[in-house]
């Protein structure tokens, strides 16, 4: 396992490691100088560090070496996820991060149970980028996943960049499958990515279905089996990753 660093941490050949990650080194670890650990800044690059200097609330290590971590996927996947009730956001987000999924994107949808606002908003926020964090730790990611505030499909389709690929599965598509589409994603490489649009319980509405065909979003079938969205997400996130990422060796 190594720890996230915000860039502006890592400088002159130094590290400064503060809040729970801190902790974590002292006190469960229990490191004291001289000992070695490994941290990322969160863009791609690693650094093993050499633990120099114990203070309050914080530790400072001296660079030994810097590296480039090899963990990102060459397909650039966003996720954007109709807001689910209970837990179940969370382990989306655990798991596209597991997968390789590089933004998750918070879905207002029209048939999203769950109704976000003001303090419990900016809460719930604050803990999905958490999750995704620990989750990036975890598996040694190069990059922690971006978890966007909760966002409309209109907000979602004007932040779309050009030539970035659009896959809605949608239970009520009988004639285009995710299969059959796979092939045309591979003009999302290297650039802007495929965007995977994933309903909430209830799946999306036939609008949301038809403003998104309008925005050339193309929709899809999984198969002949309603899956809930958890399964939906985390299944086809990992179709599009094996077929056209590094998922599978």
């Amino acid at each position: 396992m190594y720890f996230f660093v915000p860039p502006a941490q890592i400088k002159e050949q130094k590290v400064i490691v503060t809040g729970p990650d801190a902790v974590h080194l002292t006190r469960v670890l229990r490191l004291g100088p001289g000992a070695g650990f490994t941290v990322a800044d969160g863009q791609g690059k690693g650094y093993r560090v050499r633990l120099s200097k114990i203070s309050s609330g914080e530790i400072e290590g001296i660079i030994e070496e810097e590296f480039i971590l090899a963990a990102e996927p060459p397909v650039s996947i966003t996720l954007v996820q109709g807001i689910p009730k209970g837990g179940k956001m969370e382990l989306i987000i655990q798991k596209s991060t597991e997968l390789g999924v590089k933004e998750i994107i918070p879905l207002l949808a029209e048939r999203s149970i769950v109704k976000l606002a003001g303090e419990k908003l900016e809460q719930r926020h604050l803990r999905w980028q958490r999750v995704a964090r620990e989750a990036a730790k975890q598996c040694r990611r190069g990059e922690v996943p971006a978890v966007s505030v909760p966002l409309t499909l209109n907000q979602v389709f004007s932040r779309m960049p050009p030539g970035a690929a659009g896959i809605m599965p949608w239970e009520e598509e009988g004639e285009v499958s995710l299969k059959q589409v796979l092939p045309t994603l591979q003009e999302a490489l290297p650039g802007a990515g495929v965007f995977l649009f994933i309903g909430p319980e209830g799946g999306f509405a036939p609008r949301e279905a038809a403003l998104a065909k309008e925005n050339g979003v193309v929709t899809v079938s999984l198969g002949r089996r309603i899956l809930r969205t958890e399964t939906a997400a985390l299944a086809a996130a990992a179709i599009i990753l094996y077929e056209l990422g590094d998922l599978g060796g």
